[in-house]
C-alpha cells in the first residue's frame, strides 16, 4: 500500500473562484524551489513525504566531527558539514542541497511499487545515483590503474547510505563551485580523487604526519575550495587563452580546454600536478620553456587533416579509381571480361604498392603534425611514429621489387610461365601478410562486442597489443554498435557503395579511356604557344580526367543523399509520419481521437508489480493498432465512459485556449473547434461544431428521399458516418431541451410538450418513427426551429410575439403535419397533445407561457449558438480554423498520438527536467518605436507584422475589443504591452522563447491536476470552466447590449480554475526554466530596458529563474565575478536573489555561448536538460508529450540506453519571405528526414545546437552540454555529440514531438549563418574529435560521419573547385590549340567526354532530393511537387547555388589559413533595403571577384574555343557555369527588398563611390574602403607558412590568362618564342608606370598647382595616343588586340596584388606599398562597376521592381506595400 501522504483537496469554492496560487508564506530566507531550509513551511512542494525523506537524510551529521574554525548548529546538515571541512562557499551548499534534495525526492516518487516507509530515503535510489554520478570517475580510475577512493563498508553497516551520501555531496560541490573547469571532466575527476581520500581521513579520524593531529584539509576556510583548488587551474587556462591571442595563434601553439583535461589521463599527472597542487609544477608554468605543451593531439591547420582523419575512405576510394582505370584500360565491354587476362590480374597487383604508399603519407602525415606531443616521458610515440614510417615504406620497396620480378620473369619467359606465377604466389602472399590488419579488423566488426570488450578493459596486455594501431585514450573506447545495427548501417552503406562504383565505373572512368588513347595518339599538334614539354599531349590528358577525378572523390555525397532519401521516407512511413496531414484527414480519425490521447498522455493504472513484461508490450502494440486503424469503434467506448470523454474534452479545449491566445484562431473559430461539456441531457459525445457542420442538414435529405423506408434503413445510412449519428442525436436532445425551458413550468403547453417528446422517444425506441410521421415535413420544422434560435439569440430586447407565433407554427406541423395519421381535436386532447379547454382566458396557445432565458446567462446563449450552428451550417467547415499554423499544429498533435510513443507516467512519478537558454543581449520585447518607425519606403515592422499576419492581426483586434479597447487607435494607448507582445511573439525574441517554454509548467499543472481529480471534480469542474468560459467570451452576441471587458486569460475559461494548489508544487519539482541573461546585472546597472523587460518576464512566469554575471567592482581595477540566480517572489512582489556563487576570474575564456550555458548549468534541477536557443519557441499541445519524451531515457536502443533524445524542430520562420522559405525548406529536410536517418540506420546523429533534451547527471561529469575552446569550437554545439559518441553515450531521434525554431530570414543574415557553420565545420577538420571518430568508430560508422559533418562542406567545396577545374581545363584546351586539333581528327568520343563532364556537374540537382521526398511524406506527393516547381519560379536555384558559394569559400578559407569567428546574424525582419556598398562589401571575395573570373574564363574560352562556334555545343557546355555566374553575382540584388528601384540603384552607386574614395584607416570598415581592405586580409595573420605558400601558388593561375592570350593577338604575328610572353611584360609595366606617374602629379599638384597636373596629365595621353597611333601603322596590330589585352593584362594585375596581400609583413613598409593599396583601389572600384552594369538595367528596365518585390516577398504584403506607397507617397507615415 501506498503510504505517501496526498495533499488535502480544499471544498466549498464556486464555480466562478479564481485559481488558488501556490501557498507562500513569508520565509526569513528566500529560496528556489522549496523551503528546505524550513521544512515546516506551508509550501505545496513540502507535502511531499519524499522531500522530507532526502531533506531528513542529509541530517543525519550527529555524529561526525565537527569542523574546526568554525560553530556548528544543529540545523546544520552533511552538506554543511562538507562546505566547512573543504572550504566551499555557503551558497554553493545551499545550491547543490536543494539540487540532491530534489532529485533523490524525484527519484523515491518514481520507484514502482512504492517503498514500505515513503518517509524514509530509500537506500537503492541513493546507491543508483551515486554509481551513475561517479562512473565516469571510477572509469577513470580503472583507466589509470588508481584504486577508486569511494570506499563504502559492507552492506549491513549503518554507516553505508551516510557515507555514500557524502560521496556524491563532495562531487556535487566540487562541480558546482568548479566554473570554467566543468568543462574539464577528468581534471575534476583527479580533483575528487585526493577530496575523496581527505574525506576518508576525516571519516576515519587519520592522524596529520605534518601536525600530528587530526587531517585538517589544506581547503577548509573560507573561499578555500575556490582560492587553493579552482583558482590556480583556473589561472593556467587563462595564461594559455592569452597566448592564443584572442584565438588569431596557431591551435599548436597554445593549450585549450581539451590539452587541460587530456593532461589528466595519464598517471604523470599524480607525480606534477600532486596534491596539495604543487603550484611550482611545469603544469602551471607560464615559462615558455618549462610550459606543458600540447597533450594528446596537436591541431594543425592543413588540408591533409581530412585525409588523415578519414584515411580509410580515401585509400577506398583511390584504390578503386586504379582498379578501375586498369580494368577500363583493358578495352573490354565489361569489367569481368578484361579480369579474365592476366596481364590485368597482375597489373591490379600494383594497388598495394599504392596501398603501401598511401600508410606511408599517413604515417608521415601523423608525424608531421603530431611530432610535438613527443617528449621525454613520450618517447614510444615518437619511436612508433619512426618505425610506422619505416614499416610503411619497406613494405612499398618490397611489393615494388616483388612486382618487378613478376614482369621481369613474364618478359624472359615471354608468357605467363610456372616460376612467372609463381612469383605471383610469393606476391600474394606477401599481401596476405599486409592485410592480417585489416582481416582482424573485419572479424572485430563482425563480433562487435569482441571489440568493446577489449577496448574497454584495462588489462595491460591488452593494451600491448593494440598499441601499433592508435595510442591510449580515455574516450573513444568501446563505441561499437550492436549487431542489429551493424547489420543495418552496413547494408545501407553497401548499396550506396554499389551503386557509386557501378556509375563511376561505367559512366565515369570507361567513356574517357578511348578519348584518353586519342589524346596520347594524337600527333603533329602544332601548339599555339611557346610550349615547355615535349608534344605528347600529356598536359591536356590532365586537364581531361582532373574534373572527373574530382566528380568520382565528390559524388558518393550524391549517392548518399538519395540513398538516405529513401531511407529516412521508408522509416518516416513505418514511423506514421504524415498520415495526419490536414484538416480533413483529421475530421476522419477525430472521433478516435479521444481514444488516442487517453492511451497516450494518461497514464495507465499501476498495478504493485507492473512491469514492462512482453504480455503488456504486445497488448499496447494491439491496442495502438486499433487506434490508428479504427478497429473495434473505441468512440463507443468513450461515449460511455463519461469521464473519459470529460477529461479529454478539458485536454482539447485548454489546447484550443492557448490558440486563441496566441490569436491563430478567432473567438468564432474558437466555438467552432471547443468540445463542450456534456449538458442539456445529451446521449452523445459533443464533437466539435467543425465536425458535426452540414451532416443535419445531409441527414435531413437522407429522411426526406427514404420516406417510405423503415426507421433502421434510415437509421444504418446515418449512423455510417458517425459525426452525421452524433448531430443528429444531439440536436434532438438540445431542441427537446430548448423547447422545455423556454416553456413554463406547470403550463398546460409544457404538458404538451412533454407528452409530444415522451411519444416521439417511444416511436424512435420501437423503430416506428417513419411509420408514424412523413419525414417530408421535417425540413419546414427546421426552418422554423432556425427563426425560433434566432429570435432567442437577438441582443435586442426579445419580442416575445414572434416567437409566441413561431412556437405556434412549430405546434402546428408537429401535431398536425408531421404525423401520417390525422387526429381530431378530441383525439389529440385525449393524448394531451391539445388543451382541454381552448376557451379559457388564457389566451391563444403559448402567449402565456413562454419564458425568455436570462440576458445574463452567457452558458445558455453559447449553447444556442452551437444549435444553431449544427441546424443551419451549409458550410462542411474544412476550412476551420483559416489559419495555417493553427491547421498544421492540429495536424501534427493529432498524428502523433497515432505514432508510437512511451505511456506517460504520472506526473508525481515522471523524470524531472529543466530547460537552460542562453541570452546574450537580443530582443526580449519589440519596442513600440521600432514597431511603427518606417523605411525609406514608409513601411515599418508592424506594417510587415500585419500583411504577412493578417489573419493573426484580426484576431488579436478582436481580442482587444473584446478586453476592453473602445476604438482602434487606442493600440497604441491603453494596449501597448499587448502590442508590443504580440508582435515579438511573431520575432525571434526572447518573450517568444520564454512563453514557449513557459508551456511546460502549464502542461505539468493541468496534467498533475487530471491525474488526481476525481471522477465528480472533472465532472463538475468541466461544468464551471465553460460557465465562466461563456461570461468571458460572448463572440457571437453582446447579451444585453453591454459589452463584456474581462479578458480570455490562463485563469478564466481554463482548466486553471479547478486547482486546489498541489499542482504548483508537483510542477516546480519537475520543471524549471532557466534563463543564462549574461549581462543582465550589466543592463540592470545602465537601466538598460532590457532588464525591465526580464523583469517582466520573470513577474509574469513563476517557473522562471534568471542566471547572470555579476561583476563587483572593488576598486584599483580590482573586480570579483559571481554567478547569480535569480527570481521574482509573487509574495514580496519584487526581485530576490537566491544563489551568488563566487567565480575564480572573468567568465568568457573561451566561445560565448558554452560558457554561458556553464555557469548556469549549475543552476538547473532533475534528471534531463532540454537545449533551447533563443530563437526558438514551443506549443502546449507539443508540451503535454513531454513526459513520454522522458520516458524513452528508459528505453534501450541497440545496446544503450538514449544519452541525448533528438527532437524534431518546426521552423517557424518560413512564411515570412521567399528566401526564409528556401532556408526553412532545406532546413526542414535536415532537421526531419536528415536526422532520421542518423538516428536510425546510420547510428551517428550528434547534437545540432537544436532542442535535444540530455541525460543531465550522465553530461554533467562529463564535460557538460558543449565545448568552449577558442576557435576550434567555434561550433559548440556538435562537440557535445562528438563527446556523446566518443564516451560511449547514444543519441536517438523522436518525432512524435516538436519544438518551434526561427532560421534567418534576409540573405545577408543567412549568409553570415552560413559563413558561421562552415567556417566551424573548417575548424572541426582540425579537431581531436573529429580525428578519433574518423579512427574509433567501425568503416562503416566512419563513413555515416564524414559524409554528414565535415564531408559535406568539403564536398561542396569540392563541387566549386571542379567547376574552376573543368573552366580552366576547357581554357587550356582551347588556348592551346589542342581542342582545335581534336575537333579536326573529328574524335567525337573525346568531344563526347567533354559534354560528360558537364553532365557530371549538373547532377547536383539530386542534392534537392531529400526536400521533395520529406515533403511528400509529410504533406503529399502532388503539393510537394507543387511547392518545388513554386520555388525554382521564386529563384530557389539562385539563391541555392549562391549558398554553396558561401560555404565553399569559408570552408575553404578556414581550413587554409583560419580566422573563423562567431558572428552575429541578427534575427529581425528583412523589410530593409540593404545599400550596394554594404552587399559589396559582404560579397566582394566570396562571390563577385569569383564569379567575374569564371565569366572572364567563359569569355576568353568562347572567343578562342573551335568548339564555341558551334553556339549550341558551347551553350550545353557552359549553361551551367554561366547559370553559377550569374547567381554568385546578381542574387544579393534579387533578394535585396527594392533591389531594383531605379533611384535607390543611382543613390547606392553614389555612395559606394564615395565610400570607394574615402582615404583613411582611422574609421569603420562602412566609411573607408581602406579600412575594409585591410580587414579582409586578417586571415592572412592568422595563416602558417604552408598556407601563404599554398595562396601564392593558387594565385599564379591569373598569370595565365596573359600566357595563353598573348599568343592569339595579331602583333604576334604567329611566334612562339617565350620572348613574345616577356615582352608582353612591358605593356603592364608601363601601364602601372602611367597610373605612378599620374598618381603621384596628382599628389603633388593638383590641390594647389592644379596647371601642372592638367599638363602632366596631357602629356601622357599624347604619348598614349602617339603609341597608338604608331602600333597600329607599323605593326599588325587590330583594335581586337586592345579589347583581348585587356583580358590578358587585367587579370595579372589582380594577381600580382593578391600575392602582394600574402606578402604584405615584407612589403608593407618598402615605397611599392602606397601603389598596391592604389590598384587595389582601382580593382574594386572596377569590380564594382562591373556587377553594377547589369543591377543597373535591370533596374532601368520597367516592370522588374514589382516582379522582384513579389518573388521575395508573398502576395498579401506585396499588394500591402504597392498601396502603401501610394497612400504615403513613399515619405509620409502616419500610424495605422
Amino acid at each position: 500500500m501506498n503510504l505517501r501522504q496526498r495533499p488535502i483537496p480544499t471544498g466549498g469554492r464556486g464555480p466562478h473562484a479564481p485559481p488558488v496560487p501556490p501557498p507562500r508564506p513569508l520565509l526569513s530566507e528566500p529560496f528556489n524551489i522549496i523551503p528546505i531550509h524550513n521544512l515546516l513551511a506551508d509550501h505545496p512542494s513540502l507535502r511531499y513525504p519524499e522531500v522530507r525523506a532526502a531533506a531528513a537524510a542529509l541530517r543525519a551529521a550527529g555524529d561526525l566531527r565537527k569542523p574546526p574554525f568554525n560553530q556548528w548548529h544543529e540545523s546544520m546538515d552533511l552538506l554543511d558539514w562538507l562546505g566547512l571541512f573543504f572550504g566551499f562557499q555557503k551558497d554553493n551548499v545551499q545550491n547543490q542541497r536543494e539540487n540532491l534534495v530534489l532529485h533523490l525526492a524525484n527519484s523515491q516518487m518514481r520507484l514502482q511499487p512504492p517503498p514500505a516507509a515513503a518517509d524514509r530515503l530509500d537506500h537503492g535510489v541513493l546507491h543508483r545515483f551515486r554509481q551513475k554520478l561517479l562512473k565516469n570517475y571510477t572509469s577513470w580510475c580503472s583507466y589509470l590503474g588508481k584504486r577508486s577512493q569511494v570506499r563504502l563498508p559492507n552492506r549491513h553497516n549503518p554507516d553505508i547510505e551516510r557515507r555514500e551520501l557524502l560521496y556524491v555531496c563532495l562531487y556535487l560541490l566540487i562541480w558546482g563551485e568548479a566554473a570554467n573547469l566543468r568543462f574539464t571532466p577528468e581534471c575534476l575527476c583527479y580533483i575528487y580523487h585526493h577530496m575523496a581520500l581527505e574525506l576518508n581521513y576525516i571519516l576515519d579520524d587519520h592522524i596529520d604526519e605534518n601536525t600530528g593531529q587530526l587531517f585538517v584539509p589544506s581547503t577548509c576556510r573560507q573561499f578555500g575550495f575556490l582560492n587553493e583548488v579552482i583558482t590556480p587551474i583556473y589561472t593556467t587556462i587563462k595564461g594559455e587563452v592569452a597566448r592564443s591571442r584572442n584565438g588569431t595563434a596557431p591551435h599548436s601553439a597554445w593549450r585549450n580546454y581539451d590539452d587541460i583535461n587530456e593532461y589528466f589521463w595519464s598517471r604523470r599527472c599524480f607525480k606534477k600536478v600532486k596534491w596539495p597542487l604543487d603550484l611550482s609544477s611545469n603544469f602551471f608554468s607560464a615559462d615558455r620553456e618549462k610550459r606543458v605543451g600540447k597533450t594528446g593531439f596537436v591541431e594543425q591547420r592543413t588540408f591533409w587533416n581530412i585525409f588523415r582523419s578519414f584515411d580509410r575512405l580515401w585509400v577506398l576510394l583511390i584504390l578503386y579509381f586504379q582498379a578501375a582505370a586498369i580494368v577500363s584500360w583493358a578495352g573490354r565491354d565489361y569489367p569481368w571480361q578484361a579480369l579474365q587476362s592476366r596481364d590485368v590480374q597482375v597489373e591490379l597487383l600494383t594497388l598495394f604498392i599504392t596501398w603501401s604508399g598511401l600508410r606511408f603519407i599517413q604515417s608521415i602525415l601523423d608525424a608531421g603534425t603530431q611530432y610535438s606531443l613527443v617528449t621525454r616521458e613520450t618517447k614510444l610515440l615518437g619511436f612508433r611514429m619512426v618505425l610506422k614510417s619505416m614499416v610503411a615504406l619497406t613494405w612499398g620497396v618490397v611489393f615494388g621489387v616483388f612486382y618487378a620480378r613478376i614482369w621481369s620473369q613474364k618478359n624472359s619467359d615471354r608468357s605467363w610461365s610456372f616460376e612467372a606465377n609463381q612469383r605471383i604466389l610469393v606476391f600474394l602472399k606477401a599481401a596476405l601478410v599486409f592485410i592480417v590488419p585489416e582481416l582482424l579488423a573485419l572479424v572485430l566488426f563482425i563480433v562487435p562486442w569482441v571489440r568493446n570488450f577489449i577496448e574497454d578493459s584495462d588489462w595491460q596486455i591488452f593494451n600491448v597489443f593494440t598499441w601499433w594501431f592508435y595510442s591510449r585514450t580515455f574516450v573513444g573506447r568501446g563505441v561499437r554498435e550492436g549487431l542489429v545495427d551493424n547489420i543495418k548501417y552496413t547494408l545501407f552503406w553497401i548499396a550506396v557503395l554499389a551503386s557509386k562504383f557501378t556509375f563511376s565505373y561505367f559512366l565515369q572512368i570507361r567513356p574517357l579511356v578511348g578519348p584518353t588513347r586519342s589524346l596520347l595518339n594524337l600527333r603533329g599538334v602544332t601548339y599555339r604557344w611557346h610550349e615547355f614539354f615535349t608534344s605528347n599531349n600529356r598536359v591536356a590528358v590532365v586537364m581531361l580526367w582532373a574534373p572527373v577525378v574530382l566528380i568520382y572523390l565528390v559524388d558518393l555525397q550524391i549517392w548518399y543523399t538519395i540513398f538516405s532519401s529513401f531511407s529516412g521516407s521508408l522509416t518516416g512511413l513505418f514511423s506514421h509520419i504524415g498520415e495526419i496531414r490536414n484538416i480533413n484527414q483529421l475530421r476522419l480519425r477525430f472521433q478516435f481521437f479521444a481514444s488516442a490521447l487517453q492511451f497516450n498522455l494518461m497514464p495507465e493504472d499501476h498495478t504493485l508489480n507492473s512491469e514492462a513484461t512482453v504480455v503488456h508490450r504486445i497488448r499496447d502494440a494491439m491496442h495502438r493498432i486499433k487506434l490508428r486503424y479504427g478497429l473495434g469503434q473505441p468512440y463507443k467506448k468513450i461515449e460511455s465512459s463519461q469521464v473519459e470523454a470529460t477529461r479529454f474534452a478539458l485536454i482539447w479545449n485548454e489546447i484550443i485556449i492557448t490558440l486563441r491566445e496566441e490569436d491563430l484562431i478567432s473567438d468564432q473559430e474558437l466555438e467552432l473547434l471547443e468540445l463542450p461539456p456534456n449538458c442539456w441531457d445529451i446521449k452523445v459525445v459533443r464533437w466539435p461544431c467543425a465536425l458535426l457542420c452540414n451532416e443535419l442538414l445531409i441527414a435531413l435529405s437522407q429522411a426526406r428521399e427514404l420516406v417510405d423506408t423503415s426507421d433502421r434503413w434510415v437509421w444504418s445510412r446515418i449512423c455510417k458516418v458517425e459525426y452525421r449519428r452524433c448531430a443528429v442525436t444531439e440536436a434532438y436532445d438540445s431542441i427537446k431541451y430548448l423547447l422545455l425551458q423556454i416553456i413554463k413550468y406547470g403550463t398546460e403547453e409544457y404538458s404538451i410538450a412533454t407528452k409530444f417528446f415522451l411519444e416521439v422517444d417511444d416511436y424512435l425506441r420501437f423503430e416506428k418513427f417513419t411509420g408514424a410521421y412523413k419525414t417530408t415535413v421535417l425540413p419546414k420544422i427546421h426552418e422554423h426551429l432556425i427563426s425560433l434560435i434566432e429570435l432567442l439569440l437577438l441582443p435586442e430586447k426579445k419580442n416575445i410575439e414572434r416567437v409566441v407565433n413561431v412556437m405556434q407554427a412549430l405546434y402546428e406541423l408537429a401535431i398536425r403535419e408531421l404525423p401520417r395519421v390525422k387526429k381530431s381535436v378530441a383525439q389529440l386532447r385525449q393524448e394531451g397533445l391539445a388543451p382541454l379547454n381552448p376557451n379559457t382566458a388564457d389566451g391563444l396557445l403559448f402567449e402565456n407561457a413562454i419564458q425568455l432565458p436570462d440576458a445574463d446567462d452567457a452558458f445558455f446563449f453559447r449553447q444556442l449558438r452551437r444549435l444553431r450552428t449544427i441546424l443551419n451550417s451549409r458550410d462542411s467547415m474544412h476550412n476551420v480554423p483559416k489559419n495555417l499554423e493553427a491547421r498544421r499544429r492540429v495536424a501534427f498533435f493529432s498524428n502523433s498520438l497515432f505514432m508510437n510513443m512511451p505511456r506517460a507516467p504520472q506526473v508525481e512519478k515522471m523524470m524531472a527536467f529543466s530547460v537552460l537558454t542562453p541570452y546574450y543581449d537580443e530582443e526580449v520585447l519589440f519596442g513600440k518605436e521600432m514597431l511603427r518607425s518606417p523605411n525609406e519606403d514608409g513601411v515599418s515592422t508592424l506594417f510587415y507584422l500585419q500583411k504577412i499576419y493578417a489573419d493573426e492581426w484580426e484576431n488579436f483586434m478582436e481580442r482587444m475589443r473584446r478586453e476592453g479597447m473602445q476604438d482602434d487607435s487606442h493600440i497604441w494607448t491603453t494596449k501597448t504591452r499587448e502590442l508590443r507582445l504580440w508582435a515579438s511573439y511573431r520575432g525571434q525574441t526572447l518573450s517568444r522563447t520564454v512563453r514557449g517554454m513557459m508551456y511546460y509548467y502549464r502542461a505539468l499543472k493541468m496534467l498533475s491536476f487530471l491525474d488526481a481529480a476525481s471522477e465528480m471534480d472533472i465532472r463538475q469542474g468541466s461544468q464551471d470552466i465553460f460557465s465562466l468560459g461563456s461570461l468571458k467570451m460572448n463572440s457571437g452576441v453582446n447579451i444585453g447590449g453591454a459589452t463584456n471587458t474581462r479578458s480570455l486569460n490562463r485563469a478564466g475559461s481554463s482548466v486553471s480554475m479547478l486547482y486546489k494548489g498541489h499542482e504548483f508544487g508537483v510542477a516546480l519539482m519537475k520543471y524549471t526554466y532557466v534563463v543564462a541573461c549574461q549581462l543582465y546585472g550589466v543592463h540592470k546597472g545602465k537601466g538598460d530596458h532590457r532588464a525591465d523587460e526580464v523583469l517582466y518576464l520573470m513577474k509574469n512566469n513563476e517557473a522562471l529563474r534568471v542566471a547572470y554575471v555579476d561583476e563587483v567592482h572593488l576598486g584599483r581595477e580590482e573586480v570579483e565575478y559571481y554567478s547569480v540566480l535569480v527570481k521574482y517572489d509573487q509574495q514580496l512582489k519584487k526581485e530576490v536573489e537566491i544563489y551568488r556563487i563566487k567565480l575564480p576570474g572573468p567568465l568568457k575564456l573561451g566561445e560565448g555561448k558554452p560558457e554561458n550555458q556553464n555557469h548556469a548549468i549549475i543552476f538547473t534541477r532533475g534528471d534531463a536538460l532540454q537545449t533551447i536557443d533563443m530563437n526558438q519557441d514551443n506549443y502546449f499541445e507539443e508540451a503535454l508529450k513531454m513526459r513520454n519524451l522522458l520516458e524513452e531515457f528508459k528505453v534501450t536502443y541497440g545496446i544503450r540506453k538514449p544519452t541525448i533524445l533528438g527532437v524534431r524542430e518546426n521552423i517557424f520562420t518560413g512564411s515570412v519571405s521567399s528566401l526564409a522559405w528556401f532556408m526553412s525548406a532545406q532546413e526542414m529536410s535536415f532537421v526531419t528526414l536528415g536526422q532520421r536517418v542518423l538516428a536510425n540506420p546510420l547510428k551517428v546523429r550528434m547534437h545540432y545546437g537544436h532542442p535535444d533534451v540530455f541525460d543531465r547527471f550522465w553530461f554533467l561529469t562529463r564535460g557538460g552540454i558543449s565545448k568552449a575552446s577558442r576557435v576550434i569550437n567555434i561550433s559548440e554545439d556538435i562537440y557535445a555529440g562528438f563527446n556523446c559518441t566518443l564516451r560511449g553515450g547514444n543519441v536517438t531521434h523522436h518525432e512524435y514531438i516538436q519544438v518551434g525554431k526561427g532560421r534567418d530570414v534576409g540573405l545577408n543574415q543567412i549568409s553570415m549563418f552560413e559563413a558561421k557553420v562552415a567556417s566551424g565545420n573548417g575548424e572541426q577538420v582540425l579537431s581531436r574529435d573529429i580525428y578519433r571518430l574518423g579512427h574509433r568508430l567501425d568503416f562503416f560508422r566512419m563513413l555515416s560521419v564524414f559524409y554528414t559533418t565535415v564531408g559535406f562542406f568539403f564536398n561542396n567545396m569540392m563541387v566549386v573547385v571542379m567547376v574552376y577545374t573543368f573552366l580552366w581545363g576547357r581554357l587550356y584546351l582551347a588556348l592551346s590549340g589542342v581542342e582545335e586539333y581534336v575537333k579536326k581528327a573529328n574524335n567525337n568520343k573525346a568531344l563526347g567526354a567533354i559534354l560528360n563532364q558537364q553532365f557530371v556537374i549538373q547532377i547536383g540537382i539530386f542534392t534537392a532530393m531529400p526536400m521533395i521526398v520529406e515533403n511528400s511524406l509529410e504533406r503529399g506527393f502532388l503539393p510537394a511537387i507543387w511547392d518545388f516547381m513554386t520555388m525554382q519560379l521564386q529563384f530557389s536555384s539562385f539563391f541555392y547555388t549562391f549558398s554553396m558559394g558561401t560555404r565553399a569559400h569559408f570552408f575553404g578559407r578556414t581550413i587554409l589559413h583560419g580566422g573563423a569567428k562567431y558572428r552575429a546574424t541578427g534575427r529581425g525582419f528583412v523589410v530593409q533595403h540593404k545599400s550596394f556598398a554594404e552587399n559589396y562589401r559582404l560579397y566582394a571575395r566570396s562571390h563577385f571577384v569569383k564569379g567575374i573570373e569564371l565569366g572572364v574564363i567563359l569569355l576568353v574560352y568562347a572567343s578562342s574555343s573551335a568548339l564555341a562556334a558551334n553556339t549550341f555545343v558551347y551553350i550545353v557546355m557552359t549553361i551551367s557555369s554561366w547559370f553559377l555566374v550569374l547567381s554568385w553575382i546578381m542574387a544579393p540584388f534579387v533578394f535585396n527588398p527594392s533591389g531594383f528601384d531605379w533611384l535607390k540603384t543611382v543613390y547606392d552607386f553614389d555612395d559606394f563611390l564615395s565610400w570607394i574614395k574615402y582615404r583613411g584607416i582611422l574609421v569603420k570598415s562602412d566609411q573607408s574602403w581602406e579600412t575594409w581592405w585591410y580587414e579582409e586580409q586578417d586571415h592572412f595573420r592568422t595563416t602558417g607558412l604552408w598556407g601563404k605558400l599554398l595562396e601564392i601558388i593558387l594565385d599564379l593561375r591569373f598569370f595565365f590568362f596573359q600566357y595563353g592570350i598573348v599568343y592569339h593577338l595579331n602583333i604576334a604575328g604567329g611566334n612562339k618564342s617565350i620572348a613574345v610572353y616577356l615582352l608582353s611584360w612591358i605593356y603592364l609595366i608601363v601601364a602601372v608606370g602611367i597610373y605612378i606617374v599620374i598618381a603621384y602629379a596628382r599628389d603633388k599638384y593638383a590641390a594647389r598647382e592644379h596647371i601642372y597636373y592638367r599638363l602632366v596629365q596631357f602629356l601622357v595621353i599624347l604619348l598614349t595616343v602617339l603609341v597608338v597611333v604608331l602600333l597600329l601603322h607599323f605593326t599588325n596590330v587590330t583594335a581586337v588586340d586592345f579589347i583581348k589585352s585587356l583580358l590578358a593584362f587585367i587579370p595579372t594585375g589582380w594577381g600580382i596584388i593578391l600575392i602582394a596581400q600574402v606578402l604584405r609583413p615584407f612589403m608593407q613598409t618598402s615605397v611599392v606599398w602606397e601603389t598596391v593599396v592604389a590598384l587595389a583601389r582601382l580593382y574594386d572600384m572596377l569590380f564594382g562597376l562591373i556587377v553594377m552594369v547589369p543591377l543597373a538595367f535591370l533596374s532601368w528596365m520597367p516592370g522588374f521592381q514589382q516582379m522582384q518585390t513579389r518573388i521575395l516577398f508573398n502576395e498579401a504584403f506585396s499588394r500591402g506595400l504597392q498601396i502603401s506607397r501610394i497612400l504615403t507617397g513613399k515619405n509620409s507615415y502616419q500610424d495605422t
